[in-house]
């Protein structure tokens, strides 16, 4: 063989290997690689004392996932004044039981939930790329049901708020705070009209909990007041590039606002899904804190993560400097 065709050769093997080596460690090590996210968000009116908020998402939970479910579990370590569950619990028939076992230790503080479509809807094989097309929210033609009223009755006997297309002030620490969620928009399951009204003067926060973070529900819960809203649904991307970031979100949100803390304002994703929007630190004044978890599942269908590990992540309000 010849220096040149050797020289390809090798080129095209260690290419190969690379390739390997990274999809086994997207679906062998990062996916279950848990970690724990913390933000300090100043959302209280000044002088107030601080709350620790749980936010969890995203478990796309099955009967032998044994490990994420005794990592959930051990949050409970954590000792939160609240505990926001922001959907998408299943990705199977037999996962409410399981999901129930993993939230237990949780239900010991107050809390609210709202549902993703995998929570009604069991997962099905999907072309990858259809996420990069305008079709990312095409619902495939025969979706099995999954046990969703099992699941809110376990979630409710727990203790928490069912924020689904509903209002309810909730106690967090020291403080009244009023909670405003939809269903999942990305099933067109949400009702914002349902709910819609400006925000309450007497409590110390208004805070909105959505699965989906479509930009029609962010723009209408900021206008009414929302000082801060909570999603997830985009698993960060699920598979990010590193330094550049995710590649999709599944929604309208723009690639930027994937995963992590970041400001909100009513038309603050007019400009695109990447390039082009404003960045936080040009934010108005009184624009809202959006904070998106990247959660802790991936479908079975596609189990695995690059760049984007898996997360739970504590959120501790502090107070406003005005």
């Amino acid at each position: 063989m010849d220096p040149v065709a050797r020289s390809a050769l090798r080129t095209v093997g260690v290419a190969l290997g690379a390739g390997v080596a990274g999809v086994a460690y997207a679906g062998l090590v990062e996916r279950t690689w848990f970690t724990l996210r913390r933000f300090a968000v100043p959302v209280l009116p000044p002088g107030s004392a601080p709350v620790r908020i749980l936010q969890v998402s995203d478990l796309h939970l099955t009967p032998g996932q044994r490990r994420k479910i005794e990592w959930v579990r051990s949050l409970a370590d954590l000792r939160p004044d609240f505990v926001v569950n922001s959907g998408d619990n299943l990705a199977h028939v037999d996962a409410v039981p399981p999901l129930l076992r993993a939230m237990e230790p949780l239900f010991e503080f107050p809390g609210a939930f709202v549902l993703g479509s995998n929570d009604y809807f069991a997962p099905v094989p999907k072309n990858p790329a259809r996420y990069l097309t305008p079709n990312y929210a095409l619902a495939p033609k025969t979706r099995g049901d999954l046990p969703v009223g099992e699941l809110v009755a376990g979630l409710r006997r727990g203790g928490w708020a069912d924020l689904d297309n509903a209002r309810a002030v909730v106690t967090m620490g020291e403080h009244e705070v009023e909670l405003v969620g939809v269903d999942d928009p990305h099933v067109d399951f949400d009702r914002y009209d349902d709910v819609a009204g400006p925000a309450r003067p007497d409590v110390a926060l208004t805070m909105g909990l959505v699965h989906a973070p479509y930009q029609r529900i962010l723009d209408a819960m900021t206008a009414d007041g929302a000082a801060l809203v909570l999603a997830g649904h985009t698993h960060g991307g699920q598979l990010a590039v590193p330094f550049y970031g995710a590649l999709v979100t599944n929604c309208d949100l723009d690639t930027r606002r994937a995963k992590g803390l970041s400001r909100w304002w009513p038309g603050a994703g007019s400009a695109g899904r990447r390039g082009g929007v404003r960045p936080s630190s040009q934010a108005p004044d009184d624009a809202a804190w959006l904070h998106v978890s990247a959660g802790l599942g991936t479908s079975p269908y596609a189990p695995v993560r690059f760049a984007c590990r898996p997360e739970a992540t504590l959120l501790t309000l502090v107070a406003r400097d005005h």
